[in-house]
């Protein structure tokens, strides 16, 4: 920045009301991190997903958590410092996890899930990690089904202390509505579980996004999805300049998520290297 063009903002700034600059300095760190799902970019629960998230130009991954003595299972510690070392080497960093494998493994239903969202409570905590997305899709779907939607208040009532002394987050992500999120949020009461938004799954499903997103709030979304189906960001039906506007009236500045958003005959690594350009240009990020 020339000398000229610092002077000049030095005088504009000076006609600014104390609060006005108070507001003004603390904009300039409300900084997003983008990051993208180890599955959408061909590396589920794989170490390699550093690298390829390197090369797209990512600040990170969202990780996969899967069943006992799968590859790269997390729950052991040895896999766990191949990941601290590869975020290192890369600068890739965790933004979360995410355990997928509940589509197939019902929470709602399945004694084993429960169980495996436990290890993954000590596994976060071991990591340093702050959020787990629980998946609720395919086997795991509760829409439309009060009395599995009860069990899940039920079985998530009875982890959320043992999440909190962890200092973690479980967030839902499902084809429920705010109101059936905020029935289970309610229904469980504790800041460690919370809404996991995807705006493609919700858009899709026929609901207003923005309306959602504003009535469940800052302090119930853990995390945000950016996703398209059969397109990439920016070429769909959805208005992301809009849900960048609302995510800054309700006050979140964090992690954004790209899943999804791929375009037929080209690479995933192109697909996201133009997602995470689009992402980078639209919102403000470190």
């Amino acid at each position: 920045m020339s000398l000229e063009r610092r002077g000049f903002l030095a005088a504009g700034l000076g006609f600014l009301s104390l609060p006005t600059l108070q507001l003004f300095a603390e904009d300039v760190h409300r900084k997003y991190r983008i990051g993208a799902c180890d599955w959408s970019v061909g590396k589920q629960q794989h170490i390699d997903a550093f690298a390829v998230a390197k090369e797209i130009g990512l600040d990170g991954i969202q990780a996969s958590f899967g069943r006992p003595g799968g590859d790269f299972d997390l729950r052991d510690e040895q896999v766990r410092q191949a990941y601290q070392k590869a975020g290192e080497e890369t600068g890739v960093q965790i933004a979360s996890l995410a355990m997928g494998i509940l589509n197939s493994v019902p929470f709602a239903v399945e004694d084993a899930a429960v169980e495996w969202v436990s290890q993954c409570i000590d596994v976060m905590a071991a990591m340093g990690q702050k959020i787990v997305l629980l998946a609720f899709f395919g086997k795991g779907d509760i829409r439309g089904k009060p009395d599995l939607q009860d069990e899940v208040i039920r079985r998530l009532k009875r982890l959320a202390p043992k999440a909190e002394r962890a200092g973690v987050i479980l967030g839902i992500e499902s084809y429920l509505n705010a109101d059936d999120h905020l029935r289970i949020l309610e229904g469980i009461g504790s800041p460690a579980v919370q809404v996991y938004y995807d705006v493609a799954n919700m858009h899709y499903s026929g609901y207003d996004i923005f309306a959602e997103l504003r009535q469940l709030g800052r302090e119930r979304i853990c995390q945000i999805h950016l996703k398209e189906s059969g397109c990439l960001l920016g070429k769909g039906p959805i208005d992301f300049v809009k849900v960048r506007d609302v995510l800054g009236e309700i006050g979140y500045y964090d992690w954004l998520i790209i899943e999804g958003a791929t375009e037929k005959d080209r690479s995933v690594v192109d697909c996201y290297k133009d997602n995470c350009r689009y992402v980078k240009e639209l919102f403000a990020t470190s």
